[in-house]
């Protein structure tokens, strides 16, 4: 009794730890559901952002070259 006290003991760490590691990556990896939707999505949104970074760069620009004319330039 007492010596399966001691393998008892002796595996909690080793089986403990594997079952930790398994349940990390069931977590880190997407479900196949997650994963079907997610491409599409991120496309669309990575699309989204794009077209508003850019119209945030032209916008900028637009503010610079009218802060870079000389005061006595009008139009």
């Amino acid at each position: 009794m007492s010596e399966s006290l001691y393998l008892l003991a002796l595996l909690a760490c080793p089986v403990g730890m594997g079952l930790m590691m398994w349940m990390m990556m069931k977590m880190q990896r997407p479900s196949t559901s997650a994963a079907a939707e997610s491409p599409a999505e991120t496309t669309v949104d990575k699309q989204a952002e794009l077209i508003k970074l850019r119209a945030e760069i032209d916008q900028l620009r637009a503010e610079r070259r009218d802060d870079s004319k000389p005061a006595g330039w009008a139009l």
